[in-house]
């Protein structure tokens, strides 16, 4: 496809802050895999063919834990589920787009999916591609720059895999501070405790099935209709 020098910058353009975001991401992440001993190019080459960087930084401890390749499958597939309902309310959009709705399906992540619905809607959908390719294109280099980086490295750093740990843990304080309802809470811990005990290598896969099913009975759970009291003229008052 022709593309014109302006659609390009543009695009480029458009895609600065994700870059900003990628590509320490992506160092972190190519230094932190080298350091669970991959080969420095293992960051790069993943980056090409998964594209997922939370199912990224997620398998560097379950490959290291020698997880079972069940559960990272079923692991990946949930996280990633999301992108299925992205790619949903992008039909419209896209749905002339030919080859082109294909590969922005697959480089679609969260940053990407958000740029792309703030564009306008009538943006010419090579401008779409290229913030797609763009943004692909920070994610590989931040990837590759830390898989040399952590190759390069003549000290091991102990505990700096904890880092992605002790994030996900305060991201998870935060996320309840000041919750009520913590049934969720219960439901994960309590499913994790049953999922070690009916199998260690699978425990993971078999914790989000429970999960998940959990979060379908609390959404199915029919909550009791207010009282309306009635005058005995049949209005009703509030």
């Amino acid at each position: 496809m022709q593309l014109q020098s302006s659609l390009v910058k543009n695009a480029f353009t458009a895609s600065i802050p994700v870059c900003m975001g990628y590509i320490p991401l992506g160092i972190v992440f190519g230094f932190l895999c080298v350091q669970a001993g991959a080969s420095w190019w293992i960051p790069p080459i993943s980056s090409v063919l998964i594209y997922g960087g939370a199912v990224q930084y997620m398998m560097i401890p379950m490959l290291a834990a020698d997880m079972s390749v069940a559960s990272i499958a079923f692991a990946t597939a949930v996280v990633n589920l999301r992108h299925v309902f992205y790619g949903l309310s992008l039909l419209d959009r896209l749905h002339s787009a030919g080859w082109k709705k294909w590969l922005i399906a697959f480089l679609l992540t969260d940053e990407t999916y958000s740029l792309i619905t703030t564009e306008k809607k009538d943006a010419p959908i090579d401008r779409l591609v290229l913030i797609a390719l763009f943004d692909y294109s920070w994610w590989i280099l931040g990837s590759l720059i830390g898989g040399l980086l952590g190759a390069a490295a003549t000290i091991e750093l102990a505990g700096f895999d904890f880092v992605l740990t002790s994030l996900f843990a305060m991201l998870l304080c935060e996320q309840w501070r000041g919750r009520v309802n913590s049934k969720p809470l219960w439901v994960a811990l309590i499913g994790y405790a049953v999922a070690r005990f009916i199998s260690a290598d699978n425990a993971l896969a078999i914790a989000i099935a429970i999960c998940a099913l959990g979060a379908i009975l609390f959404a199915f759970q029919k909550k009791p209709l207010p009282k309306v009291a009635r005058s005995a003229g049949g209005s009703s008052h509030e």
